[in-house]
């Protein structure tokens, strides 16, 4: 088995944490925040994606990362939120940016998601570790996550893990 790792920003980490721990492929999903480098040292929001690139490619990653959070809309909280790849090496950076250019095509409005380097990361306190697992019941839930979920196995149910009963209505 051949893991290789990606990470990934956008909204809420426990969305995003949520999102890829249901994916086939997807082995460990580590949730905290990232910084880069230059304008984006600053920490936010995200998840290192360690995944089988036999059961999962990162075009499948990504684009399924596009499509579950705001990845075309600035708002005031980009700093806390940013929209990003973060890229492990050069290779992977340049396969991220042409992965986006050929998604665009699929958005009404401009992908505004960064690729920027990966350069540090804090994982998020114990308490909140696997949070929708713990807590599949509170509002934030299911008013936010399971719509996500619930979108994966629709659009992409071939890299749907199964979902508890309890996500679905």
């Amino acid at each position: 088995m051949e893991l290789t790792k990606i990470a990934l920003g956008g909204g809420c980490h426990w969305c995003t944490e949520a999102v890829f721990q249901t994916l086939i492929g997807v082995e460990n999903v580590k949730q905290g925040w990232i910084s880069s480098t230059e304008k984006n040292t600053a920490f936010s929001e995200a998840v290192i994606v360690h995944f089988n690139i036999e059961k999962i490619d990162l075009k499948t990653l990504i684009e399924i990362h596009l499509l579950t959070h705001k990845s075309t809309s600035n708002h005031s909280m980009r700093t806390k939120y940013r929209s990003a790849i973060y890229y492990f090496s050069h290779q992977q950076k340049e396969k991220s940016l042409q992965i986006i250019a050929k998604l665009q095509g699929k958005f009404k409005e401009k992908i505004i998601t960064k690729v920027i380097e990966f350069k540090g990361f804090k994982p998020s306190t114990a308490a909140f570790q696997n949070y929708y697992q713990s807590n599949p019941s509170k509002p934030f839930c299911k008013k936010y996550i399971n719509p996500k979920l619930k979108f994966i196995l629709s659009e992409y149910s071939e890299y749907s893990k199964q979902i508890p009963d309890k996500v679905l209505p």
